[in-house]
């Protein structure tokens, strides 16, 4: 009679998630312990060998008394990510889930410092993403910019875009038509581009009215994802400093539908989103 032999290793609990599309491998790093190097985040990410997401969010305790947990995110590719709005989204959701908190807001400590997050009346949350960085070097980008917008030339002819950080560094493209091609071979080309030392995310825009407008981003170290949480509110403030837009903005991504809210200077960038748990599993963390 045959006897089944355990399996070596031992069980990796995850948690799959998204923010309006924007996908996520959640592992609560509070309950057990695992070394994630980028060569097993990238297994983990890949769609057709691994669980598959856009980037994976790793809860931890946090280093601050007044903060609930501590998040870290790394991208498809295994690199680090300095901040997530979609995540932030979802890690509330997971923590209201487990009865860690209820209504209210809540800090957590992410790795460009505090963020603060409400659950709101309708089960969605907002976020405050911090106040947007404008200049050269916190974006960072080595180029210089002539009236607030920079130039390079791409594979499809010279294009001009704006520049920010929201955590992350972030372009933005303004375009009356948006294509498949513009996307991947520009977004590709700015992403990696020398200018940008830390790379960046390219968001492609569309705007409609001073309230509207409809987005794709390649994110850097994923490709384009469905929604990105900080190229929304990136692109909102490069646009609301320019003037084209209002304090409230309603962002229209692939997978869904974000608010942002800047008031201007001196204030932070809010988000309004929702965040959705998909399922919960186990894999072998060898």
């Amino acid at each position: 009679m045959m006897t089944k032999t355990p399996e070596p290793g031992s069980r990796l609990v995850f948690h799959k998630m998204h923010g309006a599309g924007n996908d996520f491998i959640l592992l609560d790093l509070r309950l057990q312990e695992l070394n994630l190097t980028p060569e097993l985040a990238s297994r983990m990410a890949d769609r057709r060998l691994g669980i598959g997401c856009d980037q994976l969010l790793l809860v931890n305790f946090s280093r601050r008394e007044d903060c609930l947990a501590r998040y870290e995110i790394r991208n498809a590719d295994g690199s680090e990510a300095g901040q997530c709005g979609n995540g932030a989204r979802c890690i509330a959701l997971y923590l209201h889930m487990r009865g860690e908190i209820d209504q209210g807001s809540l800090l957590l400590e992410s790795p460009t410092g505090p963020v603060e997050i409400k659950r709101c009346a309708d089960g969605e949350f907002e976020v405050d993403m911090g106040e947007p960085k404008f200049e050269p070097e916190d974006v960072p980008i080595s180029i210089k910019p002539e009236q607030d917008n920079y130039s390079l030339t791409s594979p499809r002819g010279p294009v001009t875009f704006s520049a920010a950080s929201m955590g992350n560094p972030h372009a933005l493209v303004l375009s009356e038509k948006v294509d498949d091609d513009m996307v991947h071979t520009v977004g590709a080309f700015i992403g990696t581009h020398a200018a940008f030392p830390a790379g960046c995310n390219v968001g492609f825009g569309q705007l409609e009215s001073r309230e509207t407008l409809y987005l794709r981003v390649f994110e850097r170290g994923a490709g384009e994802t469905l929604a990105c949480g900080s190229g929304a509110c990136a692109a909102v403030a490069m646009l609301r400093r320019a003037g084209k837009v209002d304090e409230v903005v309603n962002v229209f991504l692939p997978g869904g539908h974000l608010v942002i809210k800047w008031l201007g200077a001196g204030a932070g960038v809010k988000m309004k989103g929702p965040a959705t748990y998909v399922f919960r599993g186990s894999v072998l963390d060898e």
